[in-house]
């Protein structure tokens, strides 16, 4: 008897909790679930402190990481070619910058950067060195510079071309 009735217990309760309505139009309605969506997708915003928005003012007196230029090209370069290119920037802020960290999009790439404070009006580096062992054809990498200034990451990349390996002969068509 006791072999009966728990099982059938168990299902009266699994069926009971599967006849539980968890329709939310019931409780807030289709134009209420409706509204929320529309306003959703009218606003999407998005709360990253890495950019300023036309309402958000930005500090005047913070630093400012202004690169000679943001993106180097080595060209053609051989297979196995462990080459390096330094990114130089000047400090067009009001006080110090501080680089806090540079991270590469990728292992091959590895940035050593300006440990001490650059000061305004001060220059500082950022050395990229990528290193083509396992890589072939064209190659795009990018450096975030994450330093203390507004917009606090700053973008740096470089790009190549690994020609080739000649070991295994010419390609055959």
């Amino acid at each position: 008897m006791k072999r009966i009735l728990f099982p059938s217990f168990l299902l009266a309760g699994a069926l009971l909790a599967g006849a539980c309505s968890n329709d939310k139009t019931a409780e807030v309605g289709t134009e209420g679930m409706n509204a929320a969506a529309t306003e959703a997708a009218a606003n999407p915003t998005v709360d990253n402190p890495n950019v300023t928005t036309d309402t958000e003012v930005a500090n005047p007196n913070a630093p400012v990481m202004t690169f000679d230029k943001t993106e180097h090209d080595f060209g053609d370069i051989k297979p196995g070619a462990v080459v390096k290119h330094t990114f130089e920037f000047t400090n067009t802020g009001k006080t110090p910058l501080l680089i806090e960290n540079a991270q590469a999009s990728c292992g091959c790439t590895t940035p050593s950067w300006t440990k001490e404070p650059v000061q305004p009006g001060g220059k500082g580096t950022i050395e990229v060195q990528f290193d083509s062992h396992g890589k072939s054809g064209i190659q795009n990498k990018q450096v975030a510079v994450r330093a203390n200034t507004t917009p606090s990451i700053n973008q740096i990349s470089i790009k190549t071309n690994i020609l080739p390996d000649g070991e295994q002969g010419p390609v055959r068509q």
